[in-house]
Formats: C-alpha cells, structure tokens, sequence
C-alpha cells in the first residue's frame, strides 16, 4: 500500500544525503517535496501541514545542522514524527472486567466486518481467550450463515440466534449464554450500510445500550482513503469508538487513511488486515508501520511471524535432515508451506530492509501463484518420490506432470531447483555462502 509514498521519499532522502552538509534551504526544498508525497498519498492536508511544521521546527535548527550524519538525522526527525503521527504505541484491546467481555465490531457494508470477526476471534484464542461469536447482522443476505461458518473454520463457538430475534435480543441472549458457558468474550458482528444513516446509527446506539461493550471497534476499508477516515469521524461523533481495524492494508491503494485515522479523530489503529485469509491480521505498531513507510523494513514484524508458523521441532528434524543430507521433496514441500502460512511472498519481504531497493532488479509478480504450482507437483508424486527423487524418470515426470497439471518443463524445472537448494542447504551447514548456484531460488527472480 505505501509503495509509492515509500518511493518518492527515498527519492527525497537520497538527494539529502548527496549534501555534506544542509542548509535551510536543502530542508526546505526536501519539505517540500515530503508533503508532495505525503498529499499525494492521500494523507488528510491538515495533517500533512501540521506534520510538516513538527518536521520543520525541529529539522531547521541545532539538532540537525550539529549532527555530523545531517541527512540522517533529518530522517531520524522525520520516522519520529512518523511514529508520533500514527499513535507512539501499539493499542492494547481491553479485555479486563465481567465475563463474557463484550466487543462490538462496527462499520459500513463491505468494509470487511464479518471476515474481521472471524480474524480477531482466532487471534484472541491464541492468546489463550474463550471468544464466542455473535451474529447480530440480520439484514444481509447469508451474513449469520457467512460467520457461523467462519466459526467452525477456526474452531471457535458462535451463537445461533432463533427465528425473528432482533439484534438487541441476539446480543443479550448471547451474553447470557456466554456466561453459562464460560466464554470470556463476546465477540459481535454488527449490522452496517452503504452509507450512515440515523437508522443504523440508532441500531448501535440501543446494542451498546444493552450491552455496555467494552471496546467498539470499527472495521474500515483502507482502499477508500480519505472516505474511511471521514467515516471514522462520523462514527466516533455519533457511536464512540475505541479504536479502528484498517482492512484491505495489502491492497494498492495510497494508504493515507492509516497515517490520517488518529490525527483526525483521536483514535488509534488497533489491527490492520494483510488480506483475505483467517491468518492475515496483525496488531499496529506505528513504530514497524514508519519503518516500512521509510523503507527501513520490519524486522520484528517478521521474526514474530516467523515464530508463530514454525515449529521448534519440525525445524530441529529439517535440521538433522539437511546435517544428513535427507532433504527430501517432502520437507521441501512442507516448508514452502510453512513459507504460505506466514502471509504473502512480497508481504514478507517488504519487511526485510532495503527491499524496496530491490523492486527494479526482480520481478516478485506471479511468485505465489509458482510456490502453490510446486506444491501441487509435489502432491502429485508418490510417496517414495517425494523422498528419492533420483527415480524420477521421464515416464513418472510425464505422469506427474499430466497430474498436477503442469508441464515436463515444470517438473524439471522444479527438480532442477530442488537440487539447487540441496546444495545451498550444504553449503550453509559447512558455513560456505560464496559461490551459491545461479537461481537458486528461482521463483524470487
């Protein structure tokens, strides 16, 4: 989403550091251009002018002309107003007080509410929470049926409402239940519209009434910009909101609403969804979030990441493998899918520094569509080929091939990168990096 907001200021940063040392007017000329970026990635303007002051004051004066690195102080100023700007912190959602803890999801149709549901349920179960599911959308066609399935997906329990209840009575009633149950939060689905109006406005009003929730979260689709950040003012003005959920944050769209929401109404970002898939919510850090902005990667982002998709003994055995020389096909195939688990190929390494740097001399398009076309090779062979892949002839590649529904020309090819990695894997064991085989990882290039 920040590309090309990412783009241009490393553009303007780089001309920075081209000086040796700054002049008022080098920081001017670089403002300038900053909030040229800035508006042009959709950032509210009086945001954008109030944060090019704080840059400003503190750019045009001693801390930077005294530095012995000025550019790069200038950047430091900048990533810190940056960090300022989106909320210091990340946001910790309340969940202390009676059970069941009620949170109520809010937000226009089409923003995502439902899928989100789902995603913060799965979340705060692996933080060792109790969620129930609550639909209280009763107007949208297949909505309860939409989260009642996403229920059962992760595993998580979800409130059947009866046959003409009403939202408030769905609420209450599932809070009832929870309590008898032992759920420790409640997790409820509102009803939302194309646009606000008084009705659904009321709607929300008597369910938070009923309920008293202790947090009210709105859901809101970053891809509309300015929009989702109209739209927050005009639910916090008129419901009272905690904090917001950005969605579609892996989309191409200028991405000012995530640098614009907490200026502008005084909220803070709480989660940010990377896509469509259950796993693909992360919490905001507006610290990680200016780092990717400016082009200096996530690094904890993606150890977290990393950390959550694989297993400590599956990686201990691949080790023993790799030390044994018995990397198999199968491993190979498993740990791509270790890979798939921890979000989108490019996703991931956006958080790596320095990788936008990288975008002009590797072509990333169509990588996941390669890495689910190995798997489906993969599946496609035999057990015993999976795990000896020197009987893998030209009958049995023609079978696989025909199979999976790919080329020979796949099949070799893949095999080709299979031994490629073999030999990398070696080489890393014994400590020897240089001299790694061309394409060795052909699908990043």
């Amino acid at each position: 989403m920040f590309d090309h907001l990412t783009d241009k200021l490393s553009v303007v940063f780089k001309k920075l550091r081209g000086h040796g040392k700054l002049t008022d007017q080098n920081i001017e000329e670089a403002l300038r251009e900053v909030r040229m970026a800035l508006l042009e990635a959709d950032v509210h303007f009086r945001v954008v002018k109030s944060f090019i002051e704080s840059v400003r004051e503190r750019a045009v004066g001693e801390e930077v002309m005294a530095s012995l690195t000025p550019a790069q102080q200038v950047i430091k100023i900048v990533h810190q107003e940056l960090v300022t700007l989106m909320g210091t912190k990340e946001y910790k959602i309340k969940l202390s007080g009676h059970l069941p803890v009620p949170i109520m999801l809010v937000g226009l149709h089409g923003c995502g509410k439902t899928t989100t549901a789902a995603k913060l349920a799965k979340l705060l179960k692996e933080k060792g929470r109790v969620p129930y599911m609550v639909p209280a959308d009763i107007y949208r066609p297949a909505a309860i049926e939409q989260l009642q399935k996403l229920a059962t997906q992760i595993q998580v329990d979800f409130y059947g409402p009866s046959q003409g209840e009403n939202p408030f009575t769905i609420c209450q009633q599932a809070r009832d239940t929870a309590g008898r149950r032992g759920y420790d939060t409640l997790l409820i689905d509102t009803a939302g519209r194309l646009h606000i109006d008084e009705v659904l406005m009321n709607e929300l009003r008597q369910i938070k009434g009923a309920i008293s929730p202790k947090e009210i979260l709105l859901v809101a689709d970053a891809m509309t910009g300015q929009d989702a950040v109209n739209i927050a003012k005009s639910f916090n003005d008129e419901l009272g909101i905690d904090g917001v959920i950005l969605t579609k944050m892996d989309g191409d769209a200028r991405g000012g609403a995530a640098l614009s929401i907490r200026a502008v109404t005084g909220k803070p970002i709480a989660y940010i969804g990377l896509g469509e898939k259950i796993e693909a919510i992360e919490v905001f850090h507006p610290d990680r979030m200016a780092s990717r902005i400016l082009g200096m990667g996530d690094v904890l982002s993606l150890i977290e990441k990393a950390q959550a998709a694989f297993d400590v003994k599956e990686a201990e055995e691949i080790e023993r493998k790799i030390r044994k020389a018995e990397f198999t096909l199968e491993d190979f195939r498993d740990q791509l899918g270790q890979v798939r688990k921890m979000g989108s190929l490019e996703g991931l390494l956006q958080m790596v520094p320095g990788f936008n740097k990288l975008k002009g001399m590797a072509s990333f398009h169509g990588a996941e569509k390669e890495l689910v076309k190995i798997e489906a090779i993969i599946n496609s062979m035999t057990l015993q080929e999976r795990r000896n892949h020197t009987i893998l002839n030209g009958k049995r590649r023609l079978r696989i091939a025909k199979g999976s529904g790919t080329t020979v020309q796949d099949v070799n090819r893949l095999l080709k990168q299979y031994v490629m990695t073999r030999k990398m894997l070696g080489k890393m064991k014994k400590g020897r990096m240089s001299g790694l085989p061309k394409g060795a990882f052909p699908f990043l290039q």
